[in-house]
């Protein structure tokens, strides 16, 4: 399947399909879901990254489970806004995850978004690093997307 921009991807999707928020990480893949109206994203919960056809089954089953028509998935560009090494193999994992689970997917621009959950959680919540890690990268994935969400419902 191709990339859509985000406003493509929510305009083709069903009545009530959720969209489901992606931050890939290198060994944990945070999952957030959107709400029915696209209005409110939630953290959902992590996977454990390994073999793309496995977490693409996961991913399927959960769209399948929740009725999620589409993927947004974290794009790590640079600082300067340039994409380098990381974001190209962002495009290039979710390009074979959209294939693999058969859902379109769009990228959408994470810069700071795991930084921004980690201040949270040491300034609001004083968690540990233990517990934030825990934490992280759901709630990374519930950032972007509900970035995602506000950005494109203008």
């Amino acid at each position: 399947m191709a990339l859509f921009n985000l406003s493509d991807l929510r305009a083709g999707l069903a009545r009530d399909q959720r969209l489901i928020g992606i931050d890939p990480g290198s060994k944990t893949i945070g999952i957030a879901l959107s709400d029915v109206r696209l209005i409110l994203a939630s953290p959902w919960g992590s996977l454990k990254r390994g073999k793309l056809r496995d977490n693409a089954a996961e991913i399927a089953a959960l769209a399948r489970k929740e009725g999620a028509g589409g993927l947004v998935v974290g794009l790590p560009l640079s600082m300067d806004g340039t994409v380098g090494p990381a974001a190209q193999a962002a495009r290039d994992w979710t390009l074979a995850l959209s294939e693999a689970a058969g859902l379109p997917a769009a990228l959408f621009d994470e810069r700071l978004s795991s930084t921004a959950v980690n201040r949270f959680l040491v300034e609001e919540m004083d968690l540990s690093r233990a517990k934030r890690a825990a934490a992280v990268d759901k709630l990374a994935a519930t950032w972007m997307l509900q970035a995602a969400l506000d950005a494109s419902s203008r």
